[in-house]
């Protein structure tokens, strides 16, 4: 089983940019789809941006980030990365990365087995 630790979370003011990293160890990221999943106080947990395992699909965004965030994958460092560009106050949360074997078409948490322990965003001013 893959274990998943992700970094790069702060405070920042709004139209910041931050970048999470999501490391893995104990299997290799490549093959494994990816997601990007964030929960802020008081709310359900929320797809942001997913990608296939072997890339074999067009990256995924909920359209709340589109245009904004950018999903990568540095598989020399087996590290999976989201970029965050014009960070607004809605954008506050804890956010997950995730993996599976097989790819999820929704973008679900439900679709994802293995997760990470989470890294806190806050966009304020």
């Amino acid at each position: 089983q893959v274990q998943l630790v992700e970094s790069g979370g702060g405070l920042v003011q709004p139209g910041s940019s931050l970048r999470l990293a999501c490391a893995a160890s104990g299997d290799t990221l490549d093959y494994l789809a990816i997601g990007w999943f964030r929960q802020a106080p008081g709310k359900e947990r929320e797809g942001v941006s997913c990608i296939c395992g072997n890339d074999g699909c067009n990256p995924k965004y909920a359209d709340s980030v589109k245009g904004r965030f950018t999903i990568s994958r540095d598989n020399a460092k087996n590290t999976v990365y989201l970029q965050m560009d014009s960070l607004k106050p809605e954008d506050t949360a804890v956010y997950y990365c995730a993996a599976d074997p097989r790819d999820s078409w929704r973008c679900s948490d439900a679709d994802f087995s293995a997760w990470g322990q989470g890294t806190q965003v806050t966009v304020s001013s």
